[in-house]
């Protein structure tokens, strides 16, 4: 053999291996294509409308009627729409009554809630399965059927017109779900922790506060999260129960955001709902991770 034909033996055997783990590499990126065509495109589906949202605060209501609604805004510095949701359209006032209504019910959710999945499941009585099928049952109930029988009961007690009716029916409604959730998550706490804290003298609101309550606060910070989201967003609700423009929340303030003569201000519309969503995403960009981390909380037994 020449050394020349040795020599594009031994350059045949060095190149071969890279030809074969290039093309592996090829086709794991072929097999990964149709994965990440499909996450750009719910990528875009996500992101989209915020972008559009986003770009129609900034028109003014000559653009909206004038020009094409792909139109980009002819100034980007134009913030006349937010300063006009929030002043004329009373925006701030609207985030309050949401806030008045929310937290207070948000708050009775958590600690009944907690408390009844911590009594169904961790404590042994007679009749908890019986207790814990009635909540399961008020999650089956459509929300829409209690709505005239509630509207009767507050107005004849004289709570119409405060936001009272809303602070009640959201922790009614939000009960059986959060009752269930955390039975569940304490379902994966291990007995054996519970027993060694009875064994040492422990009581059961000692075992609760001490114990249970904080191996599950993952779970209870997910839950609580949820239905925030849930009492904040809601509209039929809110749209029963609010009589007055004083005691409505955002969703029913944007449904009726309009100008003078009943005319839809476009601009000041976008704003107001750009402010509501915002601030809705940032706080879950803030707390997703907290929120992952509740809702694989009570996947595995420990």
């Amino acid at each position: 053999m020449s050394l020349s034909t040795a020599a594009a033996a031994s350059r045949s055997s060095i190149l071969q291996p890279d030809n074969s783990s290039s093309r592996r590499r090829l086709r794991r990126n072929v097999r990964k294509l149709p994965a990440v065509l499909i996450i750009g495109l719910l990528l875009v589906i996500t992101v989209y409308p915020l972008i559009w949202l986003l770009l129609g605060s900034l028109k003014t209501q000559s653009e909206f009627l004038n020009n094409p609604s792909w139109a980009l805004p002819e100034n980007f510095l134009n913030f006349d729409n937010y300063v006009q949701a929030w002043g004329d359209g009373n925006v701030g006032s609207f985030i309050l009554n949401s806030a008045l209504a929310t937290f207070p019910a948000l708050a009775m959710i958590i600690v009944f809630g907690v408390a009844a999945g911590f009594a169904l499941e961790v404590m042994v009585w007679k009749g908890r399965g019986t207790v814990l099928l009635l909540f399961l049952a008020g999650i089956m109930v459509p929300g829409q059927m209690i709505l005239l029988p509630l509207f009767t009961a507050y107005f004849q007690a004289g709570l119409t017109g405060t936001l009272w009716p809303l602070i009640i029916t959201y922790t009614a409604t939000g009960l059986p779900l959060t009752v269930f959730m955390m039975a569940t998550y304490f379902r994966a706490v291990p007995r054996e922790i519970f027993e060694a804290a009875a064994i040492d003298g422990a009581s059961i609101y000692r075992s609760f506060l001490s114990i249970g309550f904080p191996m599950v606060r993952n779970a209870i910070f997910t839950v609580a999260l949820v239905q925030f989201f849930f009492i904040w967003n809601d509209l039929l609700i809110a749209l029963t129960f609010t009589s007055g423009s004083t005691v409505q929340t955002i969703q029913v303030g944007l449904l009726s955001f309009t100008g003078q003569f009943g005319v839809v201000e476009f601009g000041p519309t976008f704003a107001a709902i750009c402010i509501n969503v915002v601030g809705i995403l940032v706080l879950y960009v803030f707390l997703n991770q907290r929120v992952m981390k509740g809702l694989t909380a009570g996947a595995v037994k420990g």
